[in-house]
């Protein structure tokens, strides 16, 4: 019989899908209070995969990744989903959301993304939030699922993932996040 242990903690990244690089920063400074320091920033990029969220953001979004220093729980992701979805609420104009908030955390062989729709490759943790794994890391590099949207799939959010990872390998061998290592002796 296997022993019960507590799992790591984990990398909470949030992906911010908005209308423009002003949206993202606002929103970056509400998370900031909410989730602390910024570790690692993918800088907004062209959003050029589909066109599902239009209606509500526009036609020329911008996509941004924030990876932050504190490690969480990992059923903390329910919590912050909840309370990221207020966000969006409360940062909607005309009923209608200028961002898209994408909470998700990252381990040293997966990345998943929370979400309130069910479909058959996501598990239900509770209070109306679903997980699912969305990548998986295997000899050094992320490798999406046939599900895994297209965007996740791309060289920079891979690349993104890869720094992320390498930050998390640090602060989970060494207790403390990378920010806080010890500059090296010449």
């Amino acid at each position: 019989m296997g022993q019960l242990t507590q799992p790591s903690p984990v990398k909470l990244i949030i992906g911010l899908l908005g209308q423009n690089q002003e949206i993202l920063e606002e929103t970056r400074k509400h998370l900031a209070v909410l989730y602390g320091k910024e570790e690692e920033i993918l800088s907004a990029i062209p959003f050029i995969w589909t066109n599902y969220y239009e209606q509500e953001i526009g036609t020329s979004p911008v996509r941004s990744f924030i990876a932050y220093e504190n490690l969480i729980p990992r059923m903390s992701i329910v919590d912050i989903k909840r309370k990221t979805n207020e966000l969006e609420n409360k940062l909607c104009k005309k009923g209608l959301r200028p961002v898209n908030i994408d909470p998700g955390y990252m381990t040293l062989g997966q990345f998943f993304l929370a979400t309130t729709k069910d479909q058959r490759q996501r598990v239900y943790l509770g209070k109306g939030i679903f997980l699912e794994v969305t990548l998986f890391f295997k000899d050094g590099n992320f490798h999406p699922f046939n599900w895994t949207y297209r965007d996740y799939q791309s060289d920079k959010y891979l690349t993104y993932f890869l720094k992320v990872r390498s930050k998390l390998a640090y602060q989970l061998r060494n207790g403390r996040p990378y920010s806080q290592r010890k500059a090296r002796s010449l």
